[in-house]
């Protein structure tokens, strides 16, 4: 089994919920489980940083916390090197996140299936609501861009990645390589602007590029096996309670239809890139104003 690799803050409810169904996984107790904590950013957090570290504890012996806040970004890309060197593979989790009882059945699968498919950088628990074409075989599909929202990698695929982002300059006065990027979401060069230019700290914008640049898919279920819980006030990087990317879960545990000559498909992709479009971003915003 791949280890679990779980990255936590200051939300003690949604560690334990993620504990919770964690623990109804098929291949959990086969599983190592590793848990990394970010410091707190002042007084008022710490206690409930040390809450996080209490749940963590009951969860794994294996419990890394860092004396300072590193952020979402650098945590991640620390911790997740350090694991797939000692691995070879990682299933990663963020506290906020709530998987199905087959979810570790499916990444584990995966994995396996397509540890040698060079063009596949991750395994995604996540999918958005795309609908099965007529005749579709399997039950999973190659996308253009990788979910943060319960994820797996190889430590080939992610020890190459240039989190430095060395050929931005070329690439920010690219406009045909930008829009190029954008297909996979409108939104995605901007976000790598932002990461330059230190107004955000994603690691996942970075992770997508690195998928764009190489011509790399990810694997999705048709049907996706965990939902995101980070959707409410105190939520560091999700501040809204409506989301057009809520999906419906697939409760079942069973075996999947995993193609080894999986193909990408136009028309999943086609309706893959409607949720990232500009007029669906313009739609969800107006409901994240309304309440709605």
């Amino acid at each position: 089994m791949a280890p679990i690799v779980i990255f936590a803050f200051n939300r003690p409810d949604a560690l334990q919920r993620l504990a919770d169904s964690l623990s109804k996984c098929v291949n959990y107790s086969e599983s190592d489980k590793i848990i990394y904590i970010d410091g707190a950013r002042n007084d008022t957090e710490r206690e409930r940083v040390n809450r996080v570290i209490d749940i963590a504890r009951t969860i794994t012996s294996d419990v890394h916390i860092s004396p300072i806040n590193r952020g979402l970004g650098a945590s991640i890309i620390a911790g997740v090197t350090e694991v797939v060197n000692k691995y070879g593979t990682a299933i990663v989790l963020e506290d906020d996140l709530v998987p199905t009882p087959g979810f570790l059945l499916f990444m584990n699968e995966a994995l396996e299936r397509y540890a040698a498919d060079s063009r596949i950088i991750s395994i995604c628990g996540y999918s958005l609501q795309v609908p099965r074409p007529e005749g579709y075989q399997g039950d999973v599909y190659l996308g253009e861009r990788s979910s943060s929202w319960g994820w797996a990698t190889w430590k080939d695929r992610w020890e190459v990645i240039d989190w430095t982002v060395a050929d931005y300059e070329s690439f920010r006065n690219d406009a045909a390589a930008r829009r190029s990027f954008n297909r996979g979401g409108s939104d995605m060069a901007a976000m790598l602007d932002g990461y330059m230019q230190g107004r955000n700290r994603s690691w996942a914008i970075r992770f997508c590029y690195h998928q764009w640049r190489k011509g790399l898919f990810s694997v999705h279920p048709l049907r996706s096996l965990i939902g995101n819980e980070g959707f409410g006030a105190d939520d560091t990087n999700c501040r809204q309670s409506y989301s057009r990317f809520r999906a419906d879960f697939d409760t079942d545990s069973r075996q999947w239809l995993m193609p080894t000559d999986l193909q990408p498909n136009d028309t999943i992709l086609a309706a893959a890139r409607k949720y990232h479009s500009i007029p669906k971003r313009i739609y969800s915003k107006i409901r994240s104003i309304l309440h709605i």
